[in-house]
């Protein structure tokens, strides 16, 4: 798997940096959402759990994946801005607590 950043833009107003990129995997089936977080970790120096990757698309019989994700400064951060089904796929979610209410 060899990954390549096509893209790099920071968003200082959102407090992170936004990427695209490629991936190729000649000899292998699509990588792993956490496989490519551990390489966009290794090749931006950034922390995986920083890393939300939005989405990933592979086209038949390419052996190319294509992707975009956001390095956030903070877990907070993305927090704030993420819809909840992107932060359960990127394994960042916390279930907020109801509050206990008297009558």
């Amino acid at each position: 798997m060899e990954i390549q950043i096509t893209e790099k833009k920071d968003n200082p107003l959102l407090n992170r940096t936004e990427v695209t990129f490629v991936i190729s995997h000649p000899k292998g089936q699509t990588p792993k959402r956490n496989e490519v977080k551990d390489a966009l970790a290794n090749l931006l120096g950034a922390k995986k759990e920083m890393i939300i990757i939005n989405n990933m698309d592979t086209t038949f019989g390419k052996p190319e994946t294509y992707g975009y994700a956001k390095i956030y400064k903070t877990v907070e951060d993305a927090r704030k801005v993420e819809p909840v089904h992107i932060q359960k796929r990127n394994h960042i979610y916390v279930e907020k607590k109801k509050e206990e209410g008297g009558e």
